[in-house]
């Protein structure tokens, strides 16, 4: 048996107090997280909202070397009456306010400018309160443009990120993020990097 095999098999045997986590949140969490590390170390996991049929969200928590785990897992996905099981954190739109570490940013508050040198994109991305050493906006960061774009286009299909508080002086219009979406999926078609949208 594959280590993709056993976790579904676990998962199956498992699926009645996974889709009712909420009745015992924290131990029915930290069993899934010990059955995903037995795959790969690397992988996290989201639930959608509770409904006749609930989202499973397996990612590889923007690690690039976890990727082929992700996509291994999916693949061998038995059919689940009672789930969808996605692959990577889809794009979510629009996103939430974003808590972390004690910090919080409003997606609204948030500013970019997209780059291009004529093979592949790349952003400056504008965060409120933003310096070098503090890692748990780089974080937040991180967590919009996933929900903005997705964690595969993010990890695949965006070059150079590069995190700035607004004061900072950087060549290029600035937009607000409810743009990123269109003119990323844009410049990806320009440049032939696919539709922008795994």
């Amino acid at each position: 048996m594959t280590k993709q095999q056993a976790f579904w098999q676990w998962f199956r045997e498992h699926e009645r107090e996974l889709f009712n986590f909420e009745r015992d949140r924290e131990r029915t969490f930290d069993q899934l997280a010990d059955q995903l590390k037995k795959v790969d170390a690397n992988l996290t996991f989201e639930f959608g909202p509770k409904a006749t049929r609930r989202e499973f969200i397996i990612s590889a928590g923007g690690i690039r070397s976890a990727f082929h785990s992700v996509s291994a897992l999916v693949a061998t996905a038995p059919a689940l009456e009672h789930w969808q099981v996605t692959g990577f954190r889809p794009r979510r739109w629009p996103p939430n306010v974003i808590q972390f570490g004690g910090k919080t940013i409003d997606p609204d508050d948030v500013q970019f400018t997209l780059l291009d040198d004529g093979r592949a994109t790349g952003i400056y991305l504008f965060l409120p309160g933003y310096s070098e050493a503090d890692t748990d906006l780089k974080q937040i960061g991180y967590l919009l443009l996933d929900s903005t774009l997705g964690e595969y286009d993010v990890e695949t299909r965006l070059g150079l990120i590069k995190m700035l508080p607004p004061e900072a002086e950087t060549p290029g219009k600035r937009y607000p993020l409810s743009e990123l979406p269109t003119q990323f999926d844009q410049l990806v078609s320009k440049l032939g990097l696919g539709d922008g949208r795994a």
